[in-house]
């Protein structure tokens, strides 16, 4: 076991994360002949398997899975030593793994990032866009440094920063427009388009209208909000949107938009990342520039 080396443990992380030589080795950016000759000296290393290997996938042994905990928390070790060089630098410097939730992603990210690369020459920012969920995930296993979400995340393994509060506006055919705005009984009555399962969006609209997540709903499940409100200009139903949305996600449909009434849905927006982050005053002036883009953002849209 003297001979096992930080590559072949990120390899091994890969593999055990994606299940497939192939999938792996493009994760890491090397052939898979070569991917497959580390994991191989690590298990000749270990004088066991790590892996079952079958036609199409591979899967941890029950070492495996015990031997990719450990793996996971020493990588996440190790890249905190490099956290803490970068750390010490005025500025954030190098590599920033940020994430970002899908309803927030398109819209706010352009001036995000326009305004990191201004503040902080030579920053490489690398965004990954998926479910809280994931995002969750990859944040614990150190895959990230930081994360776009809506709040609360509720976990005393992060630290959670508030960026800015926003409301949901309902989004109906341009033949409604002119029509009063329906209250959350009324809504419930209609066919509500909604983000498929697994978008907090989806939980926040229904819990406005309070309609059981479980519930069964007569309308269509959407991977993006560019997909419902299309749909919605065609005639088949309703649905809600953030309000950063409204600009980009209207501008090509026949559709109108509508404020409710007081007191009116919203959601609020934050950054979290790992309380133990060594990076973690250079994330606290991150946030402070995502909170400026977002106020930025609705400033040019008030104007």
């Amino acid at each position: 076991m003297t001979n096992l080396t930080i590559r072949q443990l990120r390899y091994f992380e890969a593999l055990a994360r994606h299940g497939h030589f192939g999938h792996a080795a493009d994760a890491c950016a090397v052939t898979q002949p070569a991917l497959s000759v580390q994991i191989k000296e690590l298990e000749q290393s270990l004088g066991t398997q790590l892996f079952e290997r079958g036609a199409r996938q591979v899967r941890l042994t029950g070492f495996g899975e015990e031997f990719a905990l450990r793996v996971q928390d020493i990588l996440r070790r190790v890249d905190e030593l490099g956290d803490m060089a970068r750390a010490s630098h005025e500025k954030m410097v190098g590599r920033l793994r940020l994430g970002v939730i899908p309803t927030i992603a398109p819209y706010l990210l352009p001036r995000v990032i326009a305004n990191l690369s201004r503040s902080n020459e030579g920053l490489d920012v690398h965004v990954r866009e998926t479910l809280t969920t994931r995002l969750v995930q990859e944040l614990t296993e150190g895959r990230l440094d930081a994360a776009i979400v809506a709040l609360p995340i509720s976990d005393p393994a992060f630290t959670e920063v508030t960026l800015f509060t926003e409301k949901m506006v309902l989004v109906r055919s341009d033949q409604d427009a002119g029509k009063p705005v329906p209250d959350k009984d009324a809504l419930r009555e209609m066919r509500l388009l909604l983000l498929e399962e697994g978008h907090c969006f989806r939980d926040q609209a229904l819990s406005y209208c309070n309609i059981p997540a479980a519930l069964p709903q007569d309308g269509l499940d959407g991977s993006s909000l560019s997909t419902l409100v299309q749909m919605v200009g065609a005639g088949i139903g309703v649905t809600l949107i953030p309000e950063m949305a409204v600009p980009v996600e209207t501008r090509s449909a026949a559709v109108c938009v509508g404020h409710f009434r007081d007191p009116q849905p919203s959601r609020t927006v934050g950054m979290i990342w790992r309380r133990t982050s060594p990076l973690a005053d250079h994330l606290q002036r991150v946030a402070e520039i995502v909170q400026q883009s977002a106020h930025d953002l609705r400033a040019g849209e008030n104007a």
